[in-house]
């Protein structure tokens, strides 16, 4: 068994890693590179592996430089299983969708200076046709649900906290009568971020993939990050500016939206005057938000109450939702004081270079960065002081006041994934770094090193590692836990209970002890997915 590292080894974007075994080629994530010119063109080199042999794809989460690739890895022949949570499968039917968008509009674009330098065309490296094409591929499942691949590989999701629907994946390999069991962390979010869950803690691993995009820094308390947000949004406000934001169009921009939302329904002490026009500019992000309505069995206990006390929220007062061209560009019209919240996060692509050429150079005007700039793009140039842009033809003047608030990020930082680490009850004894700059990278594996004495090794573009398989000891089953119905909607969940009416045994036991010794995976799976509709009714009936 091999592992090859094709993306995230030693850069933060382009999550890719091809694991191959006796009888089965499984990729995991397949994402765009982002940033440099240098890393961009990696989008376009081939796979190193044949895409008609890879046999499944685990999908740790919908962002594109996690998912960004997809359709082009089945344009170029796979036709295997992509395996992922339910909401990330829900978000990718919207992200690669845009990103075919963006890609023909590149495409479109390049093509037109190329034709007047008399150059060769170009082809985008997928379509909004590729991108639809690749979603009959996708197979939902539910966190905790251990899923049989085929008779060697087994998969189970734990969530990440990072956004909604993002997983930590256990992967189970049975080989020559032996079992290796690897974690591959995806992208940690914080604790006790707003509206999704911690980041699960995971006890026993041979091998750990980790991530490491804020391995060697300490983020803000998550505390002084709205109050830095909103004191920048007030003096701002003051003296007669607007804030631009730059957000992630998936979680940062609702989690965004979840705070603005507290500050402006809950704060009394508010003048009218200053409950300015918040606008979400960004037509995936307003499809987002919808999604995030629509899983809210993923979010944290705080958010749920909030629900089902009647409180949407991702609405308020003066929150409003931009969905067309002719709208995006009036806001640049208005003279009055405002906030827009526009994609892409890194100012890459979409509305948001729009803004920033229109309001970058107006001393009253104020930028605020609230995520991670990766190496080479627009976002990371003007967070790092530089005093003039080239945006859509023209040279801008930096003039406006520039912020960047970490501790809105959706990744933990050193401490957040040492603390993770310790969650094992024996530190895995394997590990590998991944998805962060030299820096990052350094500073994780030096404090690991520290901490848990485990040298980490951190691969570089295209290296393979053996994995040898050993026995895994002492792997104990979760308690199946017992779910109480309420007799008002016993009616609405009548089809989910003739799934469980062959495991009742004649000893009256909900599960008799056999059953759950053979089928445990099973049973749990289904009880699951019970608890998953009893949430869904709850939140219909509460409306």
């Amino acid at each position: 068994m091999e592992i090859k590292f094709l993306g995230a080894a030693r850069v933060v974007t382009g999550s890719c890693f091809l694991l191959t075994t006796g009888k089965t080629k499984i990729l995991i994530d397949c994402g765009l590179f982002q940033g440099s010119s240098i890393l961009e063109k990696l989008n376009y080199e081939e796979f190193q592996f044949n895409p008609a042999e890879i046999d499944f794809l685990i999908l740790s989460h919908a962002h594109i430089d996690h998912s960004g690739r997809i359709p082009k890895l089945v344009k170029e022949g796979f036709e295997g299983k992509i395996v992922c949570t339910k909401a990330t499968s829900d978000l990718c039917e919207i992200m690669l969708v845009d990103s075919g968008h963006i890609q023909e509009s590149d495409a479109k674009w390049e093509n037109k200076k190329r034709k007047r330098a008399g150059k060769p065309l170009i082809e985008p490296l997928y379509t909004v046709k590729d991108a639809n094409a690749s979603l009959r591929y996708f197979r939902p499942v539910l966190y905790e649900q251990k899923i049989e691949l085929n008779s060697e590989v087994s998969v189970r999701f734990k969530d990440a906290g990072h956004i909604l629907g993002s997983s930590i994946v256990e992967l189970w390999i049975k080989e020559d009568n032996k079992t290796v069991k690897i974690v591959f962390s995806g992208d940690l979010g914080l604790t006790n971020k707003p509206i999704i869950k911690d980041p699960q803690l995971i006890e026993d691993a041979d091998y750990l993939i980790i991530e490491s995009t804020y391995g060697s820094r300490i983020h803000e308390d998550l505390q002084d990050r709205v109050h830095r947000l909103t004191d920048v949004i007030n003096t701002t406000v003051a003296r007669g500016g607007s804030v631009i934001i730059p957000s992630f169009a998936v979680g940062r921009t609702q989690e965004l939206i979840y705070e603005l939302n507290k500050f402006y329904e809950y704060n009394n002490d508010i003048d009218t005057f200053m409950r300015i026009p918040i606008y979400i500019d960004s037509p995936m992000a307003v499809s987002a938000t919808k999604i995030f309505e629509e899983n809210s069995d993923c979010f944290d206990e705080e958010a749920k109450k909030l629900i089902l006390s009647g409180d949407n929220p991702f609405e308020f007062s003066n929150l409003h939702y931009i969905r067309t061209q002719e709208e995006s560009m009036r806001l640049n019209t208005y003279e009055f004081p405002k906030v827009i919240i526009s994609a892409s996060g890194m100012c890459t692509a979409g509305r948001i270079r729009h803004h920033l050429k229109y309001n970058l150079w107006k001393k009253s005007n104020s930028i605020v960065f609230v995520g991670y700039q990766a190496e080479g793009t627009l976002g990371r140039i003007i967070r790092d002081g530089a005093k003039k842009v080239k945006l859509l033809g023209d040279e801008i003047a930096v003039e406006a006041e520039i912020y960047s608030i970490e501790g809105f990020s959706g990744h933990t930082d050193k401490n957040g994934l040492l603390n993770w680490i310790k969650g094992f009850k024996k530190a895995p004894p394997n590990i590998f770094i991944v998805h962060g700059e030299k820096e990052s990278a350094l500073g994780l594996a030096q404090a690991i090193e520290d901490n848990f004495s485990v040298k980490p090794i951190i691969p570089t573009m295209n290296s393979v590692y053996e994995l040898d398989t050993s026995i895994l000891e002492g792997v104990q089953y979760d308690m199946v836990e017992t779910i109480k119905l309420k007799d008002d909607i016993k009616k609405e969940l009548q089809q989910v209970y003739d799934h469980f009416e062959g495991l009742v045994s004649r000893t009256g036991k909900i599960i008799d002890d056999k059953t759950l010794e053979e089928d445990y995976d099973s049973i749990k799976n289904n009880l699951i997915e019970l608890q998953k509709k009893l949430m869904d009714l709850n939140i219909i009936i509460s409306e």
